[in-house]
């Protein structure tokens, strides 16, 4: 005898679009760009960076070089450091072409909670409503934005290394290219582009100083070492879906505010505040060393330096701490890097190189890093461990050049970025030394 089996063809329907949904998995929003806000200042130690100032009445275009690519696309932006409501009146997204010149067919108009202007308040920031456009990885988008009032001094990132067009009046968000007005190696507002990303792609986040931000590397042709490691993480497939952050900013201090607030004081905002963090590496502190001990600053004459101005290891280290412990617990590995050779740099002193040295040593023997990336093994002279190879030297003793920023990135282990085997889940903190070329 047969058995009829009737079914209902909707249940079945359902089914089907589940599993559909499960095959194609679910999507997350990931940094694909950041950039670090920073106090309105002047920008260090590169030409052609403006000077803090106001906006009215002018269309600002920048450059964002992508690390993972998706086929939708949001921004936010920043007002974490302007005295007044920010009010836009309008903002674009496309592909960028050469120069300030987007691709034909790619422009794509941005609204903020359905409307095309918007008004950020004082220290808040604001997601763009979502729009529909295919990023590439390792790409460059235009961002465009049209400030209708004076705007006051604007919140910036000051070492931006790619070219800002400004134009000298009216609403260009549109236009196929910015041809008047001027430009500027800093950018503004704009903290972070997020695109579309796999349910198993992930954040890595730069945290550091000048030497993250990409000082002294070449503008306009993404010479950072976070550049060149988010180069490094497409080519392999095992490590294509990792998007890269970095939140590094020139002249930054550990301990205390100097240009941009303290890596204390922003750890929150530019670590946790991202989507999908699982990784951040962090070298940082030469700045507090130096800002205390040697004659100069970065590029600021500090002669006298108060007493307080004076770190010790343990005040260093005692940070570091903090930030490992606050990553621990946000489920975020951290790998730290001993601190590269200044001598010859306007700030070096003996007594700043026995400080290095001690913070060095905490940090390749106390495994409270996860992982240990070596840079200083990979940049310093052998002949004069506390100098940097003249082949990697910018000139000033401090920042490396772009061959010098590439052995680095060059030099980070990928497997760090492995998923983790069930064997060693349960030990989280265990460290593990990157290898190191050179």
């Amino acid at each position: 005898m047969k058995i009829a089996i009737r079914y209902s063809p909707l249940p079945l329907l359902l089914l089907l679009t589940g599993v559909f949904a499960q095959a194609q998995g679910p999507e997350q929003w990931l940094p694909t760009w950041v950039s670090a806000q920073q106090q309105p200042r002047a920008a260090v130690g590169r030409a052609g960076a403006a000077p803090a100032g106001t906006f009215k009445n002018q269309t600002v275009r920048m450059v964002v070089h992508t690390s993972i690519g998706g086929h939708r696309v949001r921004v936010q932006l920043s007002n974490a450091y302007g005295s007044a409501p920010l009010t836009l009146g309008a903002a674009h997204i496309a592909l960028r072409a050469k120069d300030s010149a987007i691709i034909p067919g790619t422009d794509r108009a941005l609204t903020f909670n359905g409307k095309p202007s918007c008004s950020i308040p004082v220290g808040a920031f604001l997601l763009s409503d979502v729009v529909e456009l295919d990023v590439p990885k390792l790409g460059d988008l235009a961002f465009s934005v049209y400030v209708p009032g004076e705007t006051g001094p604007a919140t910036t990132h000051a070492v931006a290394l790619h070219t800002t067009w400004i134009s000298k009046e009216g609403d260009q968000t549109a236009a196929a290219a910015i041809t008047d007005g001027s430009t500027t190696l800093s950018s503004y507002w704009l903290s972070s582009v997020e695109v579309s990303a796999p349910a198993d792609a992930a954040t890595l986040v730069t945290f550091g100083d000048s030497i993250t931000d990409g000082t002294r590397s070449t503008p306009n042709t993404d010479s950072s070492w976070p550049a060149f490691l988010a180069r490094r993480l497409q080519a392999n497939p095992a490590t294509a879906n990792i998007a890269v952050a970095n939140q590094g900013i020139s002249a930054n201090r550990v301990l205390r505010d100097a240009f941009g607030q303290s890596a204390l004081a922003r750890f929150d905002r530019d670590v946790l505040g991202q989507s999908g963090v699982k990784w951040m590496t962090i070298i940082e502190g030469i700045n507090d060393i130096g800002a205390g001990i040697g004659t100069e600053f970065i590029f600021a004459p500090r002669p006298n330096a108060p007493a307080s101005e004076i770190v010790t290891p343990e005040e260093l280290i005692g940070a570091y701490k903090q930030i490992i412990e606050r990553a621990h617990e946000h489920g975020i590995k951290v790998f730290g890097s001993p601190l590269m050779p200044f001598e010859g740099a306007a700030y070096y002193s003996e007594h700043g190189a026995v400080t290095r040295g001690a913070v060095n040593q905490w940090i390749r023997t106390s495994n409270a890093f996860d992982a240990v990336i070596d840079f200083d093994a990979v940049v310093r002279d052998p002949a004069h461990p506390t100098k940097m190879k003249a082949e990697f030297d910018s000139g000033d003793h401090l920042h490396p050049n772009d061959a010098g920023y590439k052995a680095m990135a060059d030099a980070i282990d990928l497997s760090l970025f492995a998923p983790a085997k069930k064997s060693q889940s349960s030990d989280r903190r265990r460290p593990r030394r990157s290898k190191a070329k050179g």
